[in-house]
Parts: structure tokens; sequence; C-alpha cells
């Protein structure tokens, strides 16, 4: 009976909704977004100047750069509370984690280095010179490789996670912000602000393929600024983030053409899909908002109010 009772209290817990969070830079805050109903449920106090965000692979943890704080915090996504901070380096903006979630690589933007932490023993494990001004970071599907971007020296730095040490520099154009491999790893995208491209590299020589290049009607040139972007699941089609032109570009990956635009909130810097990738959600930061595309139909469907303006975004699923 005993056991019967404690299966029928599980039964009757609620789902754990699906969530979107979003980073709050002018307030501190992060707001939650639950996907079902498209309302901000909660608002979480952070560290000075919330910018990067992403979670354990389990969700189970929150990991937030707050810039000013000169911290990479770690909070308990369930409750929201602050558990500890990880030793990050100096106004830290950007990192990614590591396939099996024990690396955090963080950019550095005022020191030049990448910061790597053992999120277990909590311990910076490696310290990396790489270009001025790094902000972009990412990991490699199989995790060894890791990518810095350095915004004043326009590089690329590939990095050999068993070693710490960088093997390739690869120049792009001015002021590249965002970098993400394709789901097999055969490729790297790195997003350049000012440039105004996407240059495209084979991950095996680290040779470039190709750029995107954007171009709307009755859009300024020097307003087509792409920060983030992402990868649908089955590769064919990324949404590319256009900052001061407020719209996002879908881009054939094959091809790397622009295939459309979507009209979105004011300065749009990063978005996240829904766990069923029908939904896309774009922070919008002079806007101060959220804009939800129908991935589809690609069009906005809906703007949600969030805090000052937003910056980085992460599914909770």
């Amino acid at each position: 009976m005993r056991l019967l009772l404690s299966l029928l209290a599980l039964l009757a817990l609620p789902a754990q909704a699906e969530e979107i969070w979003v980073t709050n830079e002018k307030d501190d805050t992060i707001s939650v977004i639950d996907v079902p109903t498209l309302t901000v449920v909660r608002t979480i106090p952070t560290g000075e100047r919330p910018r990067g965000i992403t979670f354990s692979p389990d969700h189970s943890l929150a990991y937030i750069c707050a810039s000013d704080s000169d911290a990479v915090q770690v909070m308990d996504a369930e409750t929201g509370e602050i558990l500890h901070d990880l030793p990050s380096g100096e106004d830290p903006e950007q990192f990614a984690l590591s396939p099996d979630g024990r690396l955090l690589f963080i950019a550095n933007e005022d020191d030049a280095v990448t910061t790597v932490v053992d999120t277990a023993t909590r311990q910076v494990v490696g310290q990396i010179d790489v270009g001025i001004e790094p902000e972009g970071m990412a990991v490699s599907p199989d995790g060894k490789v890791a990518i810095a971007t350095s915004e004043t020296t326009s590089m690329a730095h590939w990095i050999d996670v068993a070693t710490f040490t960088p093997f390739a520099n690869t120049l792009v154009d001015s002021r590249p912000r965002h970098a993400e491999f394709t789901a097999d790893g055969s490729r790297l995208w790195v997003s350049s602000e000012i440039g105004g491209t996407i240059t495209v590299f084979e991950t095996a020589g680290q040779t470039e393929v190709g750029k995107v290049r954007f171009k709307i009607p009755g859009v300024n040139a020097d307003l087509i600024q792409p920060v983030g972007f992402v990868f649908t699941p089955d590769g064919k089609t990324a949404f590319v983030a256009l900052g001061p032109a407020n719209h996002v570009a879908v881009v054939d990956t094959e091809s790397l053409e622009v295939t459309d635009y979507i009209l979105v909130g004011r300065r749009v810097w990063h978005l996240a899909f829904s766990a069923d990738h029908s939904k896309l959600f774009t922070t919008n930061g002079v806007s101060g908002d959220v804009t939800v595309i129908d991935v589809a139909a690609r069009a906005a469907i809906q703007s949600i109010k969030v805090g000052r303006f937003p910056w980085g975004a992460a599914l909770r699923p």
C-alpha cells in the first residue's frame, strides 16, 4: 500500500514545464519564460551584467556569465539559488561547456585569454593566450577542439582540448562575436558583427569554404550585424540574429544563401529553440523583449516583455 501511495503521489506531481531562460544585462536578472503559455513566470536576480548562459547536461544547474562581477555563477535551476561562483578571470562574456559537462571554456575579454575551469573541482585547469578581446566560444561535438574568437584580432583560435594549446589561427571578418560547430563537427561557423558576414570553415583542415552575406531591402548595410545563430536539428537551416537590422536571417547551410528574413524586435542578440524546435525565441536588447518565431511559418507570432537589455537565451526542457 505504501508503495502504491508513493507512486500515486509521483504521478500527481506537475510535469516539469519547458522554459527559456533570458539574461537581462541592465537589470542583473534572468527572465524565465514558460514555453506552453509564452509568459514570464519567474524573475531571478544574478550578479552584475549577466550575458552568456548555458545549462549542465542534466539541466539541473545554470551557468551564468556575470560580466561586471568577474564571475561565472552556478545556479540551482529549480530554486534559482546561486550555489557558488566559479573562478572565471576578468569580464567573462561567453563560454562553452564540454559535451560531458566537466570543462567550461570562458572568454575573458579584458585579459585576452581563455580560462578553462573544471566544474566539479571548481578549479582553473588552464589559461590559454588568444587574440585581443575574445568573446565567442565553442567546443566541438566530440569535445576535442575548442574555439575562441577575438574581436580586435579578427581571428578564430583553434585549441587542442587535451593540451590546452592553440594549433591554428584563422582570419575572419571584422569583430567576430559567435562560433558554432555543426552537429557532426565537420564545419565551424563564425559570425563577424562589423564585417557583416559569417565565415564557414571545414574543421578537418581549418580551411575556409565560404561566407554567408546578407542584404535586406530598405536596411542600411552597416546596420546588418550578425551575432548569434542556431541550426535546425537536420542541419539544413541556420537562423541568424542580425543585431540593429532588427531581423533574423534564414540561411540554407548547403548553399550558404539567405532564403528569408524575419522582422523581430530592436537589436536582436541571440536565439534559442523550444524543445521540439517549432518555436524560436530571440533576445532583443533595445526593445527589451523576446520575439517568438513560428519556425515552420518563418514568421514572428508574439512579443514577450522581459527585463532591460536581454542578451543571452537558453532552453531548459
